[in-house]
């Protein structure tokens, strides 16, 4: 089957959904598939940065094509980030499938506009996230308003198949009051690491010495840093030894928590590492951390948790998404509200006070919960999609 993947950023670019696309692509190819690509030059969002000239704009693969688009945006509230040339570039090799990836872009709707030209079947995988929860200040979010009232009922409901990550997020798709077509639930995958890097030399490279908990991900506004700061403020003080290591790049939340840190007084204990791109070394940050916190608003899945279940670390999260569809509270990891910071604080030092515990929260989760992600498992599921779009 000839197919196209869309989606807004591909690796190098930064993200899940971009760790997504290319994971399915890679298993896709294996399989016989000729695969597609059709994305951006975009490297991240927030704050806008293009991928740098040493990337190549086209490039051949194992498994077809990778084809970045120059991307641009509208101005400051009316950020919405679009690629010209994107249905010229479907027009010039058609294929038999489009996957378009995150409800409300650019490309969902060129593939809506593709398939109401060409009759090609399109599938929606919507990586959904609330108004709530979704960068850019509130005139973004009266768009996006306006967008769920106006624009989406027809680009969803042609769509052959959507595909929702959780019955979380269906539900919060269904609560939109829009036809949505026949529904399917994919969870995402989790990619093993590399053999990790020895954890004296995680902690050598960054001058970390004592026990701390750790964060990945990008450093954005809707991933709850703010509340966990304020959550860590008591250990640190109790717990002169503990860090925080924040490991991501900045996704304009730096400056901002840099200042809270000084102002909460715990600078000496905070550690703001960058992007890690060593998998072996983030591998042993994981391994060596007491335990994983995902403190978001909002999360359609939460790979990253996966990814520290793989390495055997016991894991804190938000109830929020599809996380309490697979993250079992009490014993995968615990589970506090959104936003919570005396929760998470009580989360946080439950843990600490407890090593063997949460050791075995960890080995739990890596014995019984990771296992059930695998990439071949979700390509199975796509490749039964895709057919069923086929045959629409």
């Amino acid at each position: 089957m000839k197919l196209a993947q869309l989606s807004t950023r591909y690796p190098p670019g930064l993200g899940g959904v971009e760790r997504h696309v290319a994971e399915i692509s890679a298993e896709l190819g294996a399989r016989g598939h000729t695969l597609r690509v059709l994305t951006s030059d975009l490297y991240r969002e927030y704050p806008w940065e293009r991928l740098p000239a040493s990337v190549p704009r086209k490039e051949r693969t194992a498994f077809g094509t990778i084809e970045r688009l120059p991307v641009w945006s509208l101005p400051g509230g009316l950020h919405y980030p679009f690629f010209r040339g994107l249905m010229r570039a479907l027009e010039a090799d058609p294929v038999d499938v489009v996957h378009a990836h995150t409800y409300g872009t650019h490309q969902v709707a060129v593939a809506h506009r593709y398939h109401r030209r060409t009759g090609t079947p399109y599938v929606l995988t919507a990586h959904f996230h609330p108004i709530t929860s979704i960068e850019g200040g509130w005139f973004r979010h009266r768009l996006r308003g306006f967008y769920d009232r106006r624009l989406a009922a027809p680009i969803v409901a042609n769509a052959a198949r959507l595909i929702v990550q959780s019955q979380e997020e269906e539900r919060l798709l269904r609560a939109l009051s829009i036809p949505l077509p026949p529904v399917r639930i994919v969870p995402p995958g989790y990619t093993p690491f590399p053999a990790p890097a020895d954890g004296t030399q995680f902690r050598a490279r960054y001058g970390i010495s004592g026990p701390y908990m750790l964060f990945v991900g990008r450093l954005a506004s809707n991933k709850g840093l703010g509340t966990l700061l304020e959550a860590f403020v008591p250990l640190a003080r109790h717990e002169p030894t503990a860090s925080l290591v924040l490991i991501g790049p900045d996704g304009g939340m730096q400056a901002v928590l840099q200042a809270r840190v000084r102002q909460l007084g715990i600078a000496g204990q905070v550690r703001l590492l960058g992007w890690v791109s060593d998998e072996a070394l983030l591998a042993a940050a994981f391994r060596e951390a007491r335990f994983f916190v995902l403190p978001s608003e909002y999360e359609a899945f939460g790979l990253v948790l996966l990814e520290a279940m793989g390495q055997g670390t016991a894991v804190i999260a938000t109830r929020v998404g599809g996380i309490p569809e697979f993250v079992e509270d009490g014993r995968a990891g615990l589970l506090v509200p959104p936003g919570d910071t005396g929760r998470l604080r009580e989360a946080i030092e439950r843990l600490w006070a407890d090593p063997a515990g949460t050791e075995a929260l960890g080995a739990y989760g890596r014995d019984r919960i990771v296992p059930q992600y695998r990439w071949g498992l979700v390509v199975d599921r796509l490749e039964a999609i895709y057919t069923e779009a086929r045959n629409v």
